[in-house]
């Protein structure tokens, strides 16, 4: 994704428009909507990949109902909007894919009634009438033209009891498949001529590169701002994965009775790791029996020159080591994700550690790996700032957005900073790092004082 605009949503009231990047950092004071923000991406992510009606109260994100997620600082919205940009590759050119949706109230949920994807050739809206029926208008080149399928024959997911997005009437009359006895009405627009085969298969192809874009990427990762608990034992169980990171120590133990090469690379690199934020030298899982169904221990060691420390149970150190393990595991991981939400990856660690997650972050992102992290880390940005001005990491500057959220009255406006080649935040506006500035200050002026 390259933009997100919404508006009318939570605490954002005017339309407005946030810059993403292969690393974005999210920053501002608490209650400004960063977490919102997040989960509004996941939301949008979740309409493209699989065309259900989001969750909202889906961990780890829970926004409550329509009533709590539209604006209501300035006189309650009846909808709010939401959409994003990427930019879609297919050789030997690429080109600007938008979507955007319009939500409003059924019953006490958000529902879609109004979707647009427009792309370089042509345009598809969609929209439902409050009697069901279901609307779309679509133009390319030659013209514009306008279709409607009949309430009674809107298909809904009898799993779901939930309205497809792409009915099936409408999907056969874009690919040319309609049959007979199924009625579509459509007529032309603004002096267009009557829609032709050439047109259909266009419009065809135009309504397919979200499927082929999109659901070639695979799951979206989004952690809890607070990570499990450590245990001293785990039983056993299906490592089904979770905001918390529940499943971590079980997909661990996993790879190191199931596939012997996999844990020795993931090992490696949580190691790396590790060393570099100063927590651990060495992870190993300890069994408590000889069999894989039998209770075991996450352990981790620190060295101390040559000398190796004993293992130590998860338990018994530094609750920041847990809480991070579910976030780098993730990062880490062969089956790696496309798109990574976090919140507050930095909780609990020192200064060291929190600025070595910076460094991790800008040699995972990149083209086919996207990282939105909310954060409250000057180490982290630093680190980040400075890897960048430096190329320790493959990350140009302008491949890191630093989103601002900034309160402003009733509404938050969110500021889309760069970062240049050496490693200055471009364009802050004068509430960025306000009390972080007066804090030095203050401690720079007591030291000039003295001397």
């Amino acid at each position: 994704m390259n933009e997100i605009t919404l508006k009318n949503f939570r605490c954002f009231h005017e339309k407005q428009s946030a810059r993403l990047a292969p690393l974005t950092l999210l920053v501002g004071e608490n209650s400004t909507g960063k977490t919102s923000f997040l989960a509004l991406v996941k939301a949008l992510c979740d309409m493209v990949y699989s065309f259900l009606m989001p969750d909202f109260k889906e961990p780890p994100y829970d926004l409550g109902s329509f009533d709590e997620i539209v604006h209501h600082r300035r006189g309650r919205a009846e909808s709010f909007d939401a959409g994003f940009s990427t930019e879609v590759r297919k050789s030997p050119s690429s080109w600007t894919y938008k979507y955007e949706v319009t939500f409003e109230k059924s019953g006490t949920a958000p529902t879609p009634v109004r979707r647009v994807r427009s792309f370089e050739d042509g345009w598809i809206e969609e929209r439902y009438s409050t009697g069901d029926a279901y609307f779309f208008q679509v133009g390319t080149q030659n013209g514009t033209w306008k279709g409607l399928v009949p309430a009674e024959s809107v298909v809904w997911f009898d799993i779901y009891d939930e309205r497809m997005w792409a009915p099936a009437l409408a999907n056969r009359l874009l690919s040319g498949r309609l049959q007979e006895d199924e009625v579509v009405q459509i007529e032309p627009l603004n002096g267009s001529p009557e829609l032709g085969q050439d047109d259909l298969i266009s419009i065809r192809n135009l309504s397919m590169i979200d499927l082929e874009h999109f659901f070639r990427e695979g799951r979206i990762f989004a952690s809890a701002p607070v990570r499990s608990k450590p245990k001293r034992t785990y039983d056993p169980s299906r490592p089904t994965p979770d905001p918390e990171g529940d499943y971590v120590p079980m997909l661990l133990a996993n790879l190191m009775s199931q596939d012997g090469e996999k844990w020795a690379s993931i090992k490696s690199r949580l190691e790396k790791y590790g060393k570099a934020a100063g927590l651990f030298d060495e992870i190993s899982i300890k069994r408590l029996g000889n069999r894989d169904s039998e209770p075991f221990q996450l352990q981790v060691r620190k060295f101390s020159g040559q000398r190796k420390g004993p293992p130590r149970n998860l338990i018994d150190v530094g609750y920041g080591v847990s809480q991070v393990l579910p976030v780098i595991t993730e990062l880490l991981r062969d089956d790696v994700s496309p798109m990574f939400l976090l919140q507050q990856p930095e909780v609990h660690l020192h200064p060291s550690a929190q600025a070595a997650l910076g460094s991790l972050f800008c040699q995972i992102a990149g083209p086919e790996r996207q990282l939105l992290v909310e954060t409250h880390s000057d180490h982290l940005i630093d680190r980040v700032r400075m890897d960048v001005r430096d190329g320790v990491a493959a990350l140009k500057p302008s491949d890191v957005s630093i989103l601002f959220f900034e309160r402003n009255d009733l509404d938050v406006k969110i500021h889309s900073l760069e970062i240049d080649e050496e490693g200055n935040i471009k364009g802050a506006p004068d509430g960025y790092r306000s009390f972080f500035m007066e804090e030095t200050s203050r401690s720079l002026w007591k030291e000039y004082r003295s001397y």
